[in-house]
């Protein structure tokens, strides 16, 4: 069994934010799958996807801190014409990636107790989302 669709995500602020139940509840076939894959890209080169923390949102805000940090706006960046947030979205987009492969079973992700699904959206104004997201598997 093979599906794929996209799945647009609301415009969200800069920061990591738990989708799991956004992308899961725009696959219905998903509980069909006995046992099978879900692979999510991101259609995006200035946001990511990431499996992280899914209860604690201080884990979400502590990983925005660092990567901010980590990867500053006030850098001698070359790319600016699209504004001071762009050139170190790429690069915090880059260093995350763009794509995630996930297990199915039993018609649910197989994801850890703590495990979610989380955008991060690196731009301030990075708008709506989309995700090309390939389900599949073996009919359950």
């Amino acid at each position: 069994m093979w599906t794929q669709r996209e799945i647009v995500l609301e415009p969200r602020p800069r920061g990591l934010h738990l989708v799991t139940g956004e992308v899961t509840g725009a696959l219905p076939e998903l509980r069909g799958v006995r046992a099978g894959l879900l692979h999510l890209l991101l259609q995006h080169t200035s946001a990511s996807l990431t499996l992280n923390e899914n209860a604690s949102p201080d884990v979400r805000r502590d990983l925005r801190t660092w990567l901010d940090a980590a990867v500053p706006e006030d850098f001698a960046w070359t790319h600016t014409l699209e504004g001071a947030d762009d050139m170190p979205a790429h690069v915090k987009a880059t260093l995350t990636g763009p794509e995630l492969t996930l297990p199915v079973r039993d018609g649910r992700l197989a994801l850890g107790t703590w495990q979610g699904i989380t955008l991060c959206e690196h731009r301030d104004r990075g708008g709506a989302r989309r995700i090309v997201a390939t389900l599949w598997g073996e009919p359950g």
